[in-house]
């Protein structure tokens, strides 16, 4: 994690005040992928790279916010704040303010500094981060208290309706309930988790692919399409289904004939992969890293055949991730089609396990990735001064 004092000072050398500070986490999802708008389970962890937001008072009225990561601020006169997103880093932070305004919260002038060393552009949730360390900030600022999973589902509206993306409730919620040492199993629909623990001798590491294919876009939305489609078929047998974690491979054996084969098998990658995310944190509660690495591998088999969401470098990737000393388990993780791999990996292995996968992939795909040791981390919290 930076060094948040480092922080502390470009914050008053900049605005003349010594401020307090918060910090929110990125993310990595370990197990549950395309679950979330299921109304299924997710199970990620707070990684230790994060974003701070350093927060002091001003006297003249205005609000001025300042990225150290793109060198660039912004700065509004009393009731001045875009109504919508300008296409800028500024609107994480800007719709925060927005949704705040529209739940009643009476945000003061401030200063805030951002700053964050959550990698943009891995999947990572570096605005999650972002969003969620400027409500803390202000909402402290204001003296308002919100509990934490509100905060969550506050932050994601302020995602999908200022910034404008369609993002799930998992990222955010993590980012304000996320626990040092845990993985958080949560249930979408219903926003109640639990924490798993993490063995202390377990690191997560992350590889970047560095591929991110051209058609993932516009293949994620179809994938939800099909999964829509799957589920309104089972519906009209059993009306009762809501969303696909309503369903059993009982109803899929049942009535999955009546599916186009594409269909079906992105019906049979969430009902299976909802089961595999419940059982893989039993399997850690339990400290049963081996069945935790099996499932995992296979949530990476179903997202590659069933979901057919991941790609030749991604599965290179995991491959040789399972041969290197130490590995408990990999998959690829996030929205597919390129992006980024979790490895759980042995503590006294991962520096080792990270080079010779490093090289075994630029030997086997010519491209070098960038790799991350990380561990577990705490949600948002206020740094000590």
């Amino acid at each position: 994690m930076l060094d948040v004092s480092v922080t502390r000072r470009l914050h008053a050398e900049r605005f003349g005040e010594n401020p307090r500070v918060f910090a929110a986490p990125g993310r990595v999802n370990i197990i549950g992928e395309h679950t979330d708008y299921a109304d299924g389970f997710v199970m990620p962890a707070a990684i230790d790279f994060a974003t701070f937001a350093a927060i002091s008072p001003r006297g003249d009225g205005r609000i001025v916010i300042y990225s150290e990561n793109y060198k660039n601020g912004v700065a509004y006169e009393p009731g001045g704040l875009p109504e919508r997103r300008i296409g800028q880093w500024s609107d994480y932070p800007l719709g925060v303010l927005a949704i705040l305004r529209e739940e009643g919260v009476e945000v003061p002038p401030f200063s805030l500094t951002l700053n964050g060393d959550v990698p943009v552009g891995a999947g990572l949730s570096s605005s999650a981060a972002i969003e969620v360390s400027t409500m803390a900030a202000v909402l402290r600022l204001a003296d308002v208290e919100i509990p934490l999973p509100r905060m969550a589902q506050l932050c994601q509206r302020a995602e999908n309706e200022y910034v404008g993306a369609s993002t799930g409730i998992m990222d955010q919620f993590i980012a304000c309930c996320g626990a040092k040492d845990r993985a958080l199993l949560l249930d979408c629909r219903s926003l109640e988790y639990r924490l798993a623990p993490i063995p202390a001798d377990v690191s997560l590491v992350i590889s970047n692919t560095m591929v991110k294919h051209s058609h993932a876009g516009g293949e994620y939305n179809t994938r939800r399409a099909e999964v829509e489609e799957g589920t309104e078929i089972l519906r009209r047998h059993r009306p009762e289904i809501r969303k696909l974690r309503d369903a059993t491979m009982d109803d899929l054996e049942k009535w999955g004939g009546e599916m186009p084969s594409n269909v079906f098998k992105r019906v049979r990658h969430v009902i299976t992969e909802n089961a595999r995310t419940v059982a893989a944190a039993d399997a850690l509660e339990r400290g049963d890293l081996e069945t935790l690495g099996q499932l995992m591998y296979a949530a990476h088999a179903s997202y590659r055949d069933d979901f057919e969401a991941s790609c030749r470098e991604a599965d290179v990737m995991v491959e040789l991730a399972l041969k290197e000393k130490g590995c408990i388990g990999a998959r690829l993780t996030g929205g597919g089609f390129g992006g980024c791999t979790v490895n759980l990996v042995e503590t006294a292995c991962a520096r080792q396990f990270s080079e010779n996968l490093r090289k075994g992939y630029r030997q086997a795909t010519g491209i070098d990735a960038d790799v991350y040791l990380c561990r577990a981390s705490a949600g948002v919290h206020e740094m000590e001064v």
